[in-house]
């Protein structure tokens, strides 16, 4: 990758990890299109990767406010879907990685626009769970069915619920795309190499998030999310 091409990555990671951190949803939306558009093969282990010590962060900040019946529905369905998903991965060719990540990123930002009000219950979890464990071991993206979930309740429960499901999914997804040869322990050095940016964004995160207005962030990444996937899926 050229220095330009780091720079641009490493402001994106910056950025998407201070609107997650704010907000509760963004980072894989706002980071995913941008590395398939500058290497595809990043996908889905550095998103993946990434994302670990940024929810470790904010659901430690906010444990207090962890919907833990929700969580428990929503990981173990995205616990037994993750295979699935590694197969839809399998599917994909590599050459098409990049399509399929900007239709998955445009989907998932056109229904959480659309959606209308919800009361969460236990089918709403597990869906929720299972088409994360789909859609994020194979491409990254697995935020906005957990947000839709999540939107109309209190940020902080957003945030840290959000963050807990994340973190385990994203180690289980890990685990069986190493243990299946489709990630190597090397994919890890870009996102550790990132971690300074990483943390930036998250300490930023933390002077605003309370003040933060959440519903006009959501928007704003969601706009990005739709502007970065029709880029990625016309190959401009």
């Amino acid at each position: 990758m050229s220095t330009e091409a780091l720079a641009v990555l490493a402001v994106t990671v910056a950025v998407a990890a201070f609107v997650q951190g704010s907000s509760g949803l963004g980072f894989a939306l706002i980071v995913a299109p941008v590395a398939g558009i500058l290497d595809p093969g990043l996908l889905p282990v550095f998103v993946l990767a990434a994302m670990i010590p940024l929810n470790l962060y904010v659901a430690w900040r906010e444990r207090a406010s962890i919907d833990l019946r929700g969580a428990g529905w929503i990981t173990a369905a995205r616990l037994a879907a993750t295979p699935a998903g590694l197969a839809l991965l399998w599917l994909i060719p590599d050459r098409s990685i990049g399509l399929f990540v900007g239709i998955a990123t445009v989907l998932a930002a056109v229904v959480s626009l659309a959606a209308p009000a919800f009361a969460p219950g236990r089918a709403a979890y597990l869906g929720a769970g299972v088409v994360t464990g789909l859609t994020e071991t194979a491409t990254g993206v697995g935020g906005p069915p957990l947000a839709l979930v999540y939107q109309h309740r209190p940020p902080a429960e957003l945030r840290s619920t959000v963050a807990a499901c994340f973190l385990v999914g994203e180690v289980a997804s890990l685990g069986l795309l190493f243990a299946t040869g489709e990630g190597e322990p090397g994919d890890l050095g870009l996102a550790a190499a990132l971690l300074p940016v990483i943390a930036v964004g998250a300490w930023l995160s933390r002077l605003v998030h309370h003040r933060l207005d959440a519903r006009r962030m959501r928007l704003c990444v969601l706009v990005f999310a739709l502007v970065s996937g029709l880029v990625l899926m016309l190959g401009l």
